[in-house]
């Protein structure tokens, strides 16, 4: 069968809209399904990328919305050879393009919400969100409407949604996402991450992976450090790594100056391939303080290579961490943020390790990619089994 995505950007450094596309279509073209890709960027950026799947660059959008005049005349030619199209995110022409072409033809389509429909945003930014609603009303209402399935990556995603925009109801389902599993030889990964940052060899390391953006809760997460650095091990370092799109990390750096935590915390970049899984083997702990997390994909890599997770309650999967134990949940503030990295330092050797291994159970029972795409696919009618029903909400 063939599958058409459409998706705003296939930037990595976008975030997890594109991990999310890029884990699922694995394990579709492992299944021998046909997978393909439109975004509304340039053909020479998507081929830059290098995925593992085919991307048509329709051309760049204009302005912030990204609108595109031939999003919709070549969705519609394209979708009659498609057994289904996925779309991905909201507030953007690559959603309401589609729906332009895809409204009252007999290809179903399926969106995701990504987190976009989150409370936190309407209580961060209530102008904007009023304008959202506005917009709700008269076009991406429509879009979630009429859609075979709208497509969350968690319950608490699911739950959070509902009632944030008034009118349109729509038929919701969850779709767990799953990470790439690393395998289990680790050394040369290891090895790898400490010939990149020789500054960490000999450190005991408590390892941010994600974008550097205010509603992770960078910010947070320095002054808790510095809060809890007389109280646990010196040779404890906190390294920092991912994409810096607002150009945050000069003020962060600054910050750590100010708090006398300068030579402590290590700022990596973005990380990928053996890098990235070196950082999560080589650390005790993952941590994530984040404000708004829709699915957190981070966290389920790390669970994946055995390390446990620090995270604040508002990421999405925080309960199958939860009952996996195979981490701590705090709220999302400083005093929160602190208590996620005393109560970690305070386990026994043996209560570390035994959460290490907790942790890697509890990937294998909820994020395997796997697992994860097979699911998906039934959601999407890709597979001989019927896949469970759709639940109606209303809005109104």
């Amino acid at each position: 069968m063939r599958l058409l995505h459409v998706i705003c950007s296939t930037d990595p450094e976008s975030g997890g809209p594109v991990e999310a596309l890029l884990r699922l279509s694995e394990v579709l073209l492992r299944d021998g399904h046909e997978v393909e890709v439109a975004s509304l960027e340039s053909q020479e950026e998507a081929a830059s990328r290098g995925l593992p799947v085919p991307v048509i660059g329709l051309g760049s959008g204009l302005g912030r919305y990204r609108y595109n005049s031939r999003l919709s005349p070549w969705l519609r030619e394209q979708a009659a050879k498609s057994d289904a199209v996925v779309l991905h995110g909201l507030w953007n022409y690559s959603s309401w393009g589609a729906w332009r072409a895809l409204r009252g033809r007999p290809t179903p389509y399926y969106i995701f919400a990504h987190g976009m429909m989150d409370p936190w945003f309407r209580r961060q930014f209530p102008v904007k969100h009023l304008v959202k609603q506005i917009y709700w009303t008269i076009a991406e209402g429509r879009v979630l409407h009429d859609a075979k399935g709208v497509l969350f990556t968690s319950e608490e995603e699911q739950m959070r949604a509902r009632n944030v925009f008034k009118g349109h109801s729509y038929k919701e389902r969850v779709v767990l996402l799953g990470a790439a599993d690393p395998g289990a030889d680790s050394s040369a990964q290891r090895a790898a991450f400490l010939a990149a940052f020789p500054a960490l060899r000999d450190k005991r390391i408590l390892l941010y992976l994600s974008r550097i953006h205010p509603k992770k809760g960078c910010d947070l997460l320095i002054r808790a450090f510095a809060g809890c650095a007389r109280q646990i091990s010196p040779d404890i370092d906190l390294a920092i790594a991912g994409p810096d799109p607002l150009g945050w990390v000069p003020e962060l750096s600054a910050l750590a100056k100010e708090l006398g935590i300068a030579k402590h915390v290590h700022w990596l970049g973005m990380l990928s391939g053996d890098l990235k899984w070196g950082a999560f083997r080589n650390a005790e702990a993952m941590i994530l303080p984040s404000h708004q997390e829709n699915f957190g994909l981070v966290i389920a890599e790390a669970m994946s290579c055995a390390t446990p997770v620090l995270i604040s309650n508002k990421v999405n999967i925080w309960r199958e961490v939860e009952s996996s134990q195979a981490g701590l949940i705090e709220p999302d503030t400083l005093a929160g943020t602190q208590n996620l990295i005393l109560r970690f330092f305070a386990l026994s050797s043996s209560q570390g390790a035994q959460m290490a291994k907790d942790a890697r159970a509890g990937f294998l029972r909820h994020f395997d990619a796997e697992v994860a795409g097979r699911n998906f696919a039934r959601a999407i009618g890709f597979t001989s089994a019927q896949a469970p029903g759709l639940a109606i909400v209303s809005n109104s």
